[in-house]
């Protein structure tokens, strides 16, 4: 794995810094499908939310496991 720096806000980065290591994991999964999808063609931002939506799911990455503490 690479560590990259990506400037964030002074709250995004308190979530992220407070966050336990399991909701960080979460997140950086998130990150990186995310940032995948920049090598595709563009596509509605609809489009998009469902693929990142499928990817995560097939990680393991339920709603329900977004139902945990993971917002708060």
């Amino acid at each position: 794995m690479v560590v990259i720096n990506i400037p964030v806000d002074n709250e995004t980065a308190k979530i992220y810094e407070q966050a336990p290591q399991a909701d960080k994991k979460k997140m950086q999964i998130l990150l990186s499908l995310w940032l995948r999808e920049f090598e595709k063609p563009s596509v509605s931002l609809d489009e998009l939310m469902d693929e990142i939506s499928r990817k995560a799911e097939a990680c393991g990455l339920t709603p329900k496991i977004f139902e945990t503490d993971l917002l708060v």
